[in-house]
C-alpha cells in the first residue's frame, strides 16, 4: 500500500485569465515558483521514497526543487502530461463558448468524454496515466512508502475520480479548484477495496505543503 500525494504545479501566466493550459509548455509565474518553495520545503521533512514529474517544465519546474531538498532524483514520466485541450490551449471559457458554443456545451456537460475541437477526452488521458501510478505502487508496496506525483489539474481530478469511484464527468463539481503545489493524498491501492467501489482512499485535497514540526 502506497501514500500517493499528488501535487499540482505552482501558478502559471495563463492563471490569471483562467486560459487553458493542457499540452502548452507555459512558464511559472514568480508567486508559482514560491510555491514550489513551499513544497520544496514540506518534501524535505516528509521522508519520501520518490518523486515524479509531468515533463512540462511548469511541473518539472515545481518537482525539482523538492526533490533537491530530498536528495531523490527526480523521475520524468511523459504519461503524466496535462490533458491536450486542442483548439482550446491558450483560450478563455468566455473566448471558447463564443467561438465553438455548441463544442464548449458539449465540454461543460460531459467533459470527461466530450473533448474541445482537436483535444485529447478525458477519459483518454485517464487510461494513458493511471498505469504510471499502478506502476508506482508496485514499485513501492510498503505502508511507509510515501511517492511525490507533480503534475496536472485536470489530469489529477480524472485520475482521482477513476480511483475512488466517482463518476469522471464530474470532476469540476467535486473538485472546483485544485490550488497549486498543494497536496492531494491517496492511499492506494486500498486494502478495504472490497467494501466500496473505489481502488484507493482519498486522504487529503488541497491541503497546504506545511513542513512536518510547523503546522
Amino acid at each position: 500500500m502506497t501514500t500517493l500525494y499528488l501535487a499540482r504545479h505552482g501558478e502559471t501566466e495563463w492563471h490569471a485569465e483562467h486560459r487553458y493550459a493542457g499540452s502548452s509548455d507555459v512558464a511559472l509565474t514568480a508567486r508559482g515558483r514560491e510555491q514550489a518553495a513551499a513544497l520544496r520545503d514540506w518534501a524535505a521533512t516528509a521522508q519520501l521514497a520518490g518523486i515524479v514529474a509531468s515533463p512540462l517544465s511548469r511541473a518539472r519546474l515545481s518537482a525539482e526543487p523538492a526533490a533537491q531538498a530530498t536528495g531523490l532524483q527526480l523521475r520524468i514520466d511523459a504519461r503524466l502530461v496535462e490533458i491536450d485541450f486542442g483548439a482550446g490551449e491558450g483560450m478563455s471559457p468566455g473566448e471558447l463558448a463564443a467561438t465553438y458554443p455548441d463544442e464548449w456545451s458539449d465540454f461543460e456537460r460531459r467533459p470527461a468524454w466530450h473533448p474541445l475541437p482537436g483535444g485529447e477526452p478525458g477519459v483518454d488521458g485517464v487510461a494513458r496515466a493511471m498505469p504510471a501510478l499502478e506502476e508506482l505502487a508496485t514499485e513501492f508496496p510498503q505502508p511507509d512508502d510515501r511517492v511525490l506525483v507533480v503534475f496536472h489539474a485536470t489530469l489529477m481530478r480524472l485520475l482521482v475520480c477513476e480511483l475512488v469511484g466517482i463518476d469522471p464527468d464530474h470532476y469540476r463539481d467535486v473538485f472546483p479548484v485544485v490550488d497549486g503545489c498543494s497536496l492531494l493524498t491517496l492511499e492506494f491501492p486500498w486494502q478495504g477495496e472490497s467494501k466500496g467501489a473505489g481502488r484507493a482512499r482519498l486522504l487529503g485535497f488541497n491541503v497546504p505543503p506545511v513542513p512536518a514540526g510547523t503546522a
